[in-house]
């Protein structure tokens, strides 16, 4: 049949639709190398013809033949066995065995003999086969055609006509074999008879049938049978010869017969899968012609000399790695030509790879996976699939299925580290690179391509965007705004890393951004005022001796550390040796006493200037006046004349003109006595003078919790009577370990060296060096000579080789490094070959285990850590924890961790936190306070067990965060006792003036120390308000006659802490514009009653004359030695300001300038209607503790002020 010719439809007969059998991918399987003859129309699913199909090729004589091969269907997989019923045409002609038969017949042959003619052989069979003979007509013979019992014809010559051998020596013949095809076919042969004597037995078998047993793969000329005919003739027609009659090609051959001796021997390679049986028939013919056949049978034993083979049938490559554990992967087939047991095959795989071959249907295996599958973990693998038979001995083969695995979006991008921080000086420049983030997918392609984005958010209520970008592909974060440190310092953003795979998997990050500063802003004086053309003017008493503080320059600087430290200079003055300021205090003393050629008016100006490189600086002015009362000063004359002094005046003129000489020794009597008894000038207020109380310093934004004064300074202030003389003075501070400002503390590499400890180098790991002889084989072959010649292999990808020793031995010896972290232990195969022909080989599996040896240091998993405490934790609370690993075996993978030694404000690591030496936590030893420290450092030591053991390091940063754990502090009005300090508020005072200032800090951080001010209760709530964030005091109206002149205000000061907490503090306010109009304060001021005693007193000195002149004399003496204070005189509106209270500054840590609270007692002296305001030394020097402070209770104060002719001293309570 010509191919693509229809044999059947096998959609059909197996019930599929058409369609199955294209998505099932049907196909035809056959063993082995045989052709395939028929396929597979998949668009009708007819079985067709694929290649010319011969009958007498594979079915030889056999009356059926059957052409069988497998039908196999897959999803799920199906086997199905077809035959194909080959019939036969009449494609062959007869052929006879010889072209030219010659025949001897004697003469004395009788009529009726008969002379068998050699059968003619025709492949086909059945009525094509051969049918009849004709023979041509002659005078002698006739011809009788027979049937054999197996049913073959053949022709026989009979003789017609006796022979005359004188009359013809030779006889043509042309016999003619037909066979009964359409068309008919035929074959001729020409017979040469030549007539000899008389020969009248033919030669005889000893058996009917010949039958042996040779085994395949019997070497060449080895004998196989030998057959045996005899003769009862003598001589010449007794000699008997053997010849083939009738025997295959194929059988041709492979096989000979000896005419002489019978002896049928090998002459090709015998296959029993070629043919496990062969039928040939052998004659024997005498000398002169007479012949008798046998038949031969020879039976092929199978050798188990075919090994396994191994064919992929189907598969699916590459696998999504996400396919579920027990799906098929792949069909395999293993084939052996040899029979019976030794075709029976076993199959397997190796051990380390997900998958597994679970029997089919006969020798089918289905490749199913048994585990979950990861492409990121290994994106390959090299299945070896090892197929051995039953034979003996067993022959294996292997073959190497390789699987890809697909990519499947199934991890998300991972940073390279938990958390990322940025630093970026301050004053940037927009578009400058701040740091980079690193996120890594092991997904491939387009599901590993990491695209980066900032997340949504806001930082000072501007979106994130408009501070900071990031580029999609490189994950490099740049500034897209310039940063002020002023501003703010610090802030936080999140990043997101997305993969483009679908759908797509992201993960976040946090970067911390922090600004570092920049020496950028000068300092800023608070006093004295720089502000428009407005100065002020510092008193400095006459009286002032060497060291008095006359005043002080308060600045601050809105940098940090080092650039807001301050240093004061003097770079002009009027008299260069009269003052000097303090380097770092800006307190301005007297250098020498003050004298009377110094010049009254002193100008001196003073530069600030901060630590920063390069430094910055501010000037200011200070206005120095060397006098005793301002009404001395000319510029302020116009101050001190009032009405009532202008009355006095006239009074005095007229006493002057009367009484003349008596008066005028009166009036020296008089200043002799105030002159003589006088501690300290007096200040004379006879106008509005503004007597500035004491300066408050704001609160400065600081990091590091250093302000610009390094230690703290406790200073308390009394207003005392009966002395003339005081300072204000500063005393030493409390904190005996403060640094100087100049100096810091420093540690040497030496000291650092101490605290990470000193580690020994890892010891070099003795690994077995390249060439080590690790095994040695013996390879045994019972064969001889050539054949007992062995080779021997292993697989190329193990670190191994064989090398040749004596005889058949074998060293298998390493050929490179060996590493039982990479590869625990190797499966070698050995491959044994031997020379024969064909080569028989054997395989060996040798399992080698590798020893740990400790090679590799335990290895974080992280470069370094970071954990977050709150403070006030509890002690033995888990901090965090370090993983290492350690990829070495038992002891030498035992890791054990531990704290290295080191200090952390002088005391050891240890008191602060502990770590687990077998988990890795670390637990906190003590509670933190955020106010001590903020973050610190510890390096923990991770080492193992081995011998020696190895150990690395790794960085434990932790960072102490805030809570709300501090009130607010009240700086002023101090609320210490039950002192109280009162404000004057001048009747004249508009709307919005600043009448005092709350100053409170709180030592939290952060928002917690983020103060609000709010009046909780007043005298007259419409009258006054408070800044809700500066706490600055001011009249919301303008002052009336109608309000209170007591104003008491009770203020609370709250933080932003969750929860709040608050503080309060009570102002006292007095509207009055002169101290002498207060109630309690009558007995200071000059009331009616004294106005006129005076009066009386001037017209009596008019009359009397001399006669009062000395008991006037005696009384004023009196009244003067009682007086100890001078006296503060308010005969007109005087104005006397609260503190100067400095603009209101961000408050970070709740650390100011000044670290420490300052306290003042006021207290007011009776008994004249002139006193001064008069600073005392500190308390520090040798009186109280810094816990303790001189106050004084409310009726204290009420008693203060009772009529006295001499004023009380002020004692000591404690």
């Amino acid at each position: 049949m010509k191919r693509g010719s229809i044999i059947g439809n096998i959609a059909k007969d197996l019930g599929l639709g058409v369609g199955r059998i294209s998505a099932r991918k049907a196909r035809i399987e056959t063993e082995g190398n045989d052709k395939s003859y028929c396929d597979i129309d998949h668009r009708t699913g007819d079985l067709i013809v694929a290649e010319r199909i011969d009958r007498e090729e594979h079915c030889g004589g056999k009356a059926s033949c059957v052409l069988k091969f497998e039908l196999l269907l897959e999803a799920p997989l199906e086997l199905h066995r077809v035959s194909v019923q080959i019939q036969d045409i009449n494609d062959n002609a007869p052929i006879f065995p010889k072209d030219v038969i010659k025949m001897e017949i004697r003469e004395s042959a009788v009529k009726g003999a008969r002379y068998r003619v050699n059968a003619a052989h025709d492949a086909d069979i059945g009525q094509n086969a051969v049918q009849s003979y004709a023979l041509q007509r002659n005078s002698n013979f006739v011809l009788n055609v027979q049937t054999t019992s197996a049913g073959l014809k053949y022709g026989e010559l009979v003789l017609d006509k006796e022979l005359d051998r004188e009359e013809q020596q030779q006889i043509q013949l042309l016999l003619t074999a037909l066979d009964g095809g359409s068309p008919q076919r035929s074959g001729t042969v020409t017979i040469h008879v030549t007539v000899l004597d008389a020969n009248d037995n033919a030669p005889v078998f000893s058996q009917v049938v010949y039958e042996a047993s040779l085994s395949e793969n019997s070497p060449l000329r080895t004998p196989v049978i030998t057959v045996s005919a005899t003769d009862a003739d003598e001589g010449v027609n007794g000699e008997v010869t053997y010849e083939f009659t009738q025997m295959s090609d194929k059988s041709r051959k492979l096989f000979s017969l000896d005419p002489k001796t019978g002896v049928i021997i090998v002459t090709g390679d015998i296959d029993y899968e070629e043919g496990s049986k062969y039928e040939m028939f052998v004659g024997a013919k005498d000398g002169y012609g007479l012949s008798s056949d046998t038949k031969v049978v020879i039976s092929i034993i199978d050798l188990n000399d075919n090994a396994p083979v191994i064919y992929l049938k189907s598969g699916t490559n590459p696998i999504p790695e996400n396919v579920p554990s027990g799906t098929e992967v792949g069909i395999i087939n293993v084939q052996d030509r040899d029979s019976d047991k030794n075709r029976k095959v076993r199959c397997s795989i190796q051990q380390n790879v997900p998958f597994k071959l679970v029997p089919s249907i006969k020798n089918y295996f289905s490749l199913v996976t048994i585990g979950e599958l990861d492409r990121e973990l290994t994106p390959d693998y090299n299945i070896t699939i090892i197929a051995t038979d039953e034979g003996s001995p067993p022959l294996s083969s292997s073959k190497t299925v390789q699987l890809s695995l697909a990519d499947v979006n199934d991890n998300p991008p991972v940073f390279e580290e938990q958390s990322y921080s940025a630093y970026v000086t301050e004053n940037n420049k927009p578009g400058s690179a701040l740091c980079s983030v690193t996120a890594r997918d092991p997904d491939w392609r387009q599901n590993g391509t990491v695209i980066y984005s900032l997340l949504p958010g806001e930082v000072n209520a501007a979106p994130v965007s408009s501070y900071l970008s990031i580029h999609g592909e490189t994950g490099v974060i740049h500034a897209v705004r310039q940063f002020d440190y002023e501003q703010f310092r610090d802030f936080k953003i999140h990043v997101l890393a997305r993969d483009n795979g679908s759908p797509p998997l992201s993960s976040n990050v946090t970067v911390s951004v922090f600004i570092t500063d920049i020496n950028d802003n000068s300092p800023q004086i608070l006093y004295p005022s720089t502000e428009g053309n407005s100065f002020m003017t510092e008193l400095v008493p006459k009286a002032a001796h060497g060291g008095s503080l006359v005043s002080k320059v308060i600045a601050v600087d809105a940098d940090s550390g080092q650039n807001a430290w301050l240093s004061y200079h003097i770079v002009k003055s009027t008299d260069p040796g009269l003052f000097t300021i303090g380097l770092h205090s800006g307190e301005i003393r007297t250098q020498r006493d003050i004298s009377e050629s110094d010049s009254m008016k002193q100008n001196l100006i003073v530069a600030v200037k901060d630590n920063g490189q390069p430094s910055l600086s501010a000037t200011c002015t200070v206005y120095l006046v060397i006098s005793d009362n301002l009404a001395q000063v000319p510029e302020l004359k116009d101050m001190s004349y009032d009405e009532n002094n202008s009355k006095l005046t006239s009074y005095l003129i007229i006493a002057l003109v009367s009484v003349s000489t008596f008066f005028l020794t009166f009036i020296i009597v008089i200043l002799g006595v105030r002159f003589c008894r006088r501690r300290k000038p007096r200040l004379l207020f006879d106008g509005a003078v503004a007597i500035p109380s004491a300066y408050l310093p704001p609160n400065y934004a600081e990091v590091d919790g250093t302000g610009t004064l390094r230690s703290t300074y406790n200073y308390d202030a009394y207003l005392t009577t009966g002395s003339r003389t005081s300072d204000f003075k500063f005393v030493r501070s409390y904190n005996d370990n403060t640094l100087p400002a100049d100096q810091t503390l420093r540690k040497s590499p030496t000291d650092f060296a101490e605290v990470f400890g000193h580690s020994d180098a890892s010891p070099e790991v003795k690994n077995v060096s390249p060439g080590t002889e690790v095994g040695i084989i013996n390879v045994q072959d019972a064969d001889s000579e050539k054949n007992r010649q062995v080779r021997c292999s292993i697989q190329q990808n193990v670190p191994f080789k064989l090398v040749p020793s004596i005889k058949n031995y074998y060293s298998l010896v390493t050929t490179g490094e060996l590493d039982r972290e990479v590869v625990s232990e190797y499966n070698i195969t050995i491959i044994a070959t031997d020379e024969g022909s064909p080569p028989l080989s054997s395989s060996k599996s040798v399992q080698l285990s590798l020893a740990d040896v400790n090679d590799n240091p335990p290895v974080f998993e992280e470069q370094s850590y970071s954990a977050y405490v709150t403070e006030n934790n509890k002690p033995g609370s888990t901090v965090c924890s370090v993983t290492a690993r350690d990829p070495d075996w038992r002891q030498n993978g035992t890791v054990i961790y531990s704290l290295l030694p080191g200090e952390l404000n002088g005391s050891p690591t240890s008191s602060y936190l502990s770590v687990d030496g077998d988990t890795g936590v670390i637990h906190a030893v003590r509670s933190f306070d955020y106010e001590q420290f903020r973050d610190f450092e510890i390096h923990v030591m991770a080492r193992d067990n081995g011998s020696p053991p190895l150990n690395s390091n790794v960085t434990v940063s932790v960072f102490i965060t805030d809570v709300n754990d501090n009130s607010p502090q009240i700086l002023y009005p101090s609320a210490e006792g039950n002192s109280f300090m009162t404000e004057l508020v001048p009747k004249a005072a508009h709307g919005a003036s600043l009448v005092s200032k709350v100053i409170a800090v709180d030592a939290d951080h952060g928002q917690n120390a983020w103060l609000s001010y709010h009046i909780v209760k007043s005298t007259d709530p419409g009258l006054f308000t408070i800044g809700l964030h500066n706490g600055e005091i001011r009249t919301q109206r303008d002052i009336s006659e109608s309000d209170s002149m007591k104003q008491n205000l009770i203020v609370a000061v709250k933080d932003n802490g969750q929860p709040s907490l608050s503080a309060t503090c009570t102002m006292y306010l007095l509207i009055s514009d002169n101290l002498a109009e207060v109630p309690e304060l009558k007995d200071m001021s000059h009331d009616e009653n004294n106005s006129k005693l005076t009066s009386y007193l001037i017209i009596a000195l008019v009359s009397v004359s001399t006669f009062f002149l000395t008991f006037i004399i005696v009384i004023l003496g009196l009244r003067f030695c009682c007086r100890r204070k001078p006296r503060l005189l308010f005969d007109g509106a005087v104005a006397i300001p609260s503190a100067y209270l400095p603009p209101n500054y961000a408050e970070v840590d709740g650390t100011g300038t000044l670290r420490s609270a300052y306290n003042y007692d006021a207290y007011l002296t009776t008994g004249s209607r002139t006193s001064d305001f008069k600073f005392v030394t500190s308390y520090n020097d040798n009186t109280l503790p810094a816990d303790q402070t001189l106050r004084k209770s409310s009726t204290d104060f009420a008693q203060a002020f009772g009529d006295s002719d001499c004023s009380p001293e002020v004692g000591l309570r404690v």
